[in-house]
């Protein structure tokens, strides 16, 4: 049976996931699921050859030494010879490639095929019992192959079928089905439908679930493509948004500029120091437009701020509590040491959408704790406010996943995860037993870090 460097001294860079789990990009490797699928399909298929010759090698000896049926073994033993070589260099060319194509596992089926009906036919060909054993190769390669490489198989084993029917074989059986299990041809129909029901239930189990984790992958991956084309959208609006409020910032900041200099203001100190107010508001809003236009008019890891661990979050923390006033803010760096990484307004902007949902969550006290885990830089953003609701953590970074009840919520969080994700890291969310949220962001060091390039070693 036959089964189956760009500065002299340093680099810096912002790296991405090498692999089909690479959330950065746009639109997601759709085949990286099946690459590994078809490996593991080969796998199995390998396996099941190994059963095969082994099976193959007891049930010749049996034949010939227990029921006295002469055989021609040095044919059949050059056959599974050939087989076991082959399947030799199946192993190997897996080990060495990082895709298997629908092509080679057709070929792997057909060589079984193949090997299959020249055992047969040097052994009784069509009155041997294990002839059924060709519905086997027909079943694994409907599972493993889309048509028309299913129909490839199911033909050559027709073929085959009514090749051994056609052609006399070397070996005459005698055949009596009439003498019930006495008979050598009903004992060899008995052990091979169990042979077949019991590698059926095995490995169509196996394969069966490598293809669903495919399918429940690709489902994530196309998920995810509508995710970012979502975030594209958003990108596009939030620019245009911002060339048109450029032209009445302005206007207002003029407006408040003549009013500032009235006499009727300067006697008014309330007045006076209302309009002082409200052209700081005013500055805060032209410098959020201006962050938006600049961030939309370059990409990811283009023209990055080069830093330290320690400054980046010290700053981080510092812009964001005297922009916001919080009541009580805690902020704790504990990274033991202090290293050179690189950053951009995307980072900057995702620890400060996590804040924000705190502190809108509990105004009376936000923390921030900063440390390193496992080569990972670990962002915890705590609160003391009511926490997530089940249904919100569920569907942490879909987007408009909020519990605010307003037009367009729930957006920072849905951006924060899909930043995070572009990075190369995670961001988890979770209520503590004693009250309140904690939002975890974890980013790996690499994907930040300043590679050092000494050229002067090398030259």
């Amino acid at each position: 049976m036959i089964g189956a460097s760009v500065a002299p001294r340093t680099r810096m860079y912002f790296r991405q996931a090498d692999s089909v789990d690479d959330p950065g990009r746009a639109v997601p490797r759709m085949d990286g699921s099946h690459d590994r699928a078809g490996l593991r399909n080969l796998q199995q298929l390998i396996q099941l050859r190994w059963i095969a010759v082994v099976g193959q090698v007891a049930t010749i000896l049996m034949v010939q030494y227990g029921l006295d049926i002469a055989l021609p073994l040095a044919p059949m033993f050059a056959v599974l010879a050939a087989l076991a070589l082959f399947n030799l260099a199946s192993h190997a060319w897996w080990r060495r490639h990082a895709q298997v194509s629908h092509g080679a596992l057709l070929i792997g089926l057909l060589v079984d095929v193949a090997s299959l009906t020249i055992q047969l036919y040097l052994s009784g060909g069509i009155a041997n019992p294990f002839v059924f054993l060709f519905l086997l190769q027909v079943v694994i390669g409907t599972v493993l192959l889309r048509s028309p490489g299913s129909w490839v198989i199911a033909a050559a084993a027709a073929l085959c079928v009514v090749g051994l029917a056609a052609v006399p074989a070397p070996l005459k059986l005698a055949v009596e089905p009439a003498r019930g299990l006495a008979d050598h041809y009903v004992q060899g129909l008995l052990v091979c439908f169990l042979l077949i029901a019991g590698l059926l239930v095995v490995f169509i189990t196996r394969i069966g679930g490598i293809l669903r984790e495919r399918d429940a992958r690709l489902a994530e991956l196309r998920q995810r493509a509508v995710e970012e084309e979502h975030i594209v959208r958003i990108g596009l609006l939030a620019s245009g948004a911002a060339h048109e409020l450029g032209t009445p910032l302005s206007t207002l900041s003029v407006i408040l500029g003549d009013w500032q200099h009235l006499p009727t203001m300067a006697s008014d100190g309330e007045l006076h120091n209302d309009v002082l107010e409200m052209q700081v508001q005013v500055a805060r809003c032209k410098s959020i437009v201006t962050n938006i236009l600049m961030a939309a008019g370059e990409t990811r890891a283009e023209a990055p701020t080069e830093t330290t661990l320690h400054a980046l979050f010290d700053d981080l923390a510092h812009e964001w509590e005297q922009a916001r006033g919080p009541s009580r803010f805690e902020y704790r760096n504990q990274t033991p040491f202090d290293r050179r990484i690189v950053t951009d307004a995307g980072l900057r902007q995702m620890v400060f959408n996590v804040l924000d949902n705190a502190l809108e969550a509990s105004p009376d006290w936000v923390g921030m704790d900063v440390r390193i885990h496992d080569d990972a830089v670990r962002v915890e953003v705590s609160d003391a406010g009511p926490g997530f609701e089940p249904g919100i953590l569920r569907r942490l970074g879909t987007p408009y996943n909020s519990s605010k009840g307003r037009p367009g919520g729930g957006l920072g969080l849905f951006l924060s995860v899909n930043v995070a994700r572009t990075l190369g890291g995670r961001l988890d969310a979770a209520n503590q037993p004693q009250g309140g949220a904690t939002v975890t962001l974890t980013l790996p060091l690499a994907a930040i870090a300043i590679e050092e390039t000494d050229v002067d070693d090398q030259d």
